[in-house]
């Protein structure tokens, strides 16, 4: 068994202290932090925040030699408890890490507790010391006393974040499960009642998609809720999940409408990760089943885990009743323009970005547009097509991911398997049409497809970022700056490129992101002024008769025959 003991070094300095205590260890005892987090493809060294480690065993120094990057070795002598404590710096805000300052704290598992390789299914507990005045802890791990926590080997240990701090909370019960919020960064008017009763119609929503009145697999579930003035993120786990949200987020007591923007994006955001609860940690990939926590564990399903739940997340707020269908094909709009914006979409299959996202999607630079594409835009269009094909042929792709959880029993899957179940309730061009869209780098068949479920593609003005082919920022320093340049654009073609500061468009100046669109607006040629590394540079933009990425639009029409009618209904609802 492994005893871990989590406490605060220092707020002010943001320093945690983990201690391990290892019963029988060897003669050589190595131990190792993991070197990702699972959820989040992206090797991010977390020894590397470890700031000091000492051992002792019989309260005798032991020494601690460094192996490689990640791992130490402890000579012991004997098999006397083992006592090994870290310090570790937790500012980290991605939720992949540990964070601390002086008024809060959380912290994902992989960041913070080491391992002795060989030794990970034994039971660890997990004791977290004295916190300051007024904090609470929050966490799905099982509790067995005060402040005291057993997990069933390591891998359930670091797959329950934890999260403390003066934290607001509050308790829900879906289908027989005792569900929780935790809530960190509030400001004065956070509706915490509106929080909760959204939630758990999201949850029920979800339950009754998986079980229809059965029971939802996990034990309890809790959602741990950080909000600060920017920020939009989650990372998934079996019994929980973290979110990161900016504070305008937050339902608010003086505003009545629950699917409104902003507070929609919060909703999402816990709908994808509760999703997941499912599909991504108990059915995941075949790859990912036992990961090695050392190294890369590449996997061409990305598009489906984290794709097939993009698609899922926002039709489950319209199933709930937390938006209205005007409201759901407006978001699923934003998903699809994210798509037809990224000129990557033909260099590279949904399948390979998948494989590539961890050195690619989760590595961004200046050029990833053109380089990869989302699997999560990506894989959401191709699971729209799923479900429109489906219901044609008188199935559902609702039918289908139930089918593959029970044919999965929640465990892990490869590809044979998921283009079985996909394909049960289809034919051969079906299979074809699949294979073609995930492996494929042609355009998808969105339009005519949604044309035939009743729903009209509009085509709007492009903003700037379409019609010339690039992504303007505004600087950190001073000015307009360029962030992205999209292949065959405008943009492009006058030789603009990433980290140009734009000066003035025909001689007018430009300080600010509206200033540049401003002047650029209407303007069919025009002279662009630039400062790249520190030279004042004159290039001749010509607009495009039409962008390179279209901008659309998705309306109900109503003209539509009485098949895409019935179509549209069976989807949408209206």
């Amino acid at each position: 068994m492994a005893d871990y003991r989590l406490e605060i070094e220092d707020a002010n300095a943001h320093l945690l202290r983990v201690t391990l205590r290892l019963r029988r260890p060897a003669a050589r005892q190595l131990l190792c932090l993991p070197a990702w987090a699972p959820g989040s493809y992206r090797l991010r060294d977390f020894a590397r925040q470890v700031m000091t480690i000492e051992a002792r065993q019989g309260g005798r120094a032991c020494g601690v030699e460094q192996v490689d990057k990640s791992g130490w070795a402890v000579t012991c002598s004997g098999a006397a408890m083992l006592s090994v404590s870290l310090v570790i710096h937790a500012f980290d805000e991605t939720l992949r890490g540990a964070f601390l300052d002086t008024a809060s704290g959380f912290c994902n598992g992989p960041a913070l507790f080491a391992y002795a390789p060989g030794r990970e299914a034994e039971p660890c507990t997990l004791t977290i010391g004295r916190l300051p005045r007024g904090w609470r802890v929050a966490t799905s791990m099982p509790q067995r006393g005060r402040q005291r926590f057993e997990a069933a080997d390591y891998a359930e240990l670091i797959d329950h974040p934890i999260a403390f701090g003066r934290l607001q909370c509050g308790r829900f019960e879906a289908a027989g499960v005792e569900h929780e919020w935790a809530l960190e960064g509030a400001w004065p008017g956070f509706d915490a009642e509106r929080l909760g009763a959204d939630l758990r119609r999201l949850c029920l929503a979800q339950i009754a998609f998986w079980h229809g009145r059965g029971r939802p697999p996990m034990r309890r579930y809790r959602f741990l809720i950080r909000a600060a003035e920017q920020g939009h993120g989650g990372l998934e786990h079996r019994e929980s999940c973290l979110l990161a949200v900016a504070r305008r987020e937050l339902p608010h007591i003086e505003t009545a409408a629950a699917g409104e923007d902003p507070y929609t994006g919060l909703l999402g955001l816990a709908s994808h990760e509760y999703f997941h609860a499912w599909c991504a940690t108990r059915m995941k990939p075949r790859e990912l089943a036992a990961p090695d926590l050392q190294r890369e564990a590449p996997t061409r399903l990305l598009w489906f885990f984290e794709g097939f739940t993009a698609y899922y997340d926002e039709l489950m707020l319209l199933r709930a009743g937390l938006v209205g269908a005007a409201g759901y094909l407006r978001r699923l709009a934003t998903t699809l323009n994210a798509l037809l914006a990224t000129p990557g979409r033909h260099a590279l299959s949904v399948a390979q970005a998948s494989f590539e996202a961890w050195t690619k999607h989760y590595q961004r630079d200046a050029n990833t547009p053109n380089a990869t594409v989302s699997y999560y835009d990506k894989g959401a269009a191709i699971a729209l097509l799923c479900d429109l094909a489906l219901r044609r042929r008188g199935s559902s792709l609702d039918a289908a991911m139930r089918r593959l959880w029970r044919l999965s029993a929640g465990a892990a899957i490869g590809e044979a398997e998921l283009e079985a179940a996909l394909g049960a309730d289809a034919d051969a061009e079906f299979a074809a049409d699949l294979r073609a869209w995930v492996h494929g780098r042609a355009e998808l068949p969105l339009a005519p497809r949604l044309a035939a479920a009743g729903v009209a593609l509009v085509r709007e003005p492009a903003p700037l970022a379409a019609e010339l082919g690039l992504r303007l920022a505004e600087g950190v320093v001073s000015g307009v700056q360029v962030r992205q340049v999209l292949r065959h654009g405008a943009a492009e073609a006058a030789g603009i490129a990433p980290g140009d500061e734009l000066l003035a468009v025909d001689g007018w100046r430009i300080r600010r992101l509206d200033e540049a669109r401003q002047w650029l607006d209407g303007a069919r040629r025009f002279e662009l002024l630039l400062v790249r590394d520190q030279r004042v540079l004159a290039r001749r933009v010509v607009r495009p008769a039409q962008a390179a990425a279209p901008t659309l639009a998705l309306r109900l029409d109503e003209r539509a025959d009485a098949a895409a009618l019935a179509l549209r209904r069976a989807w949408l609802g209206v």
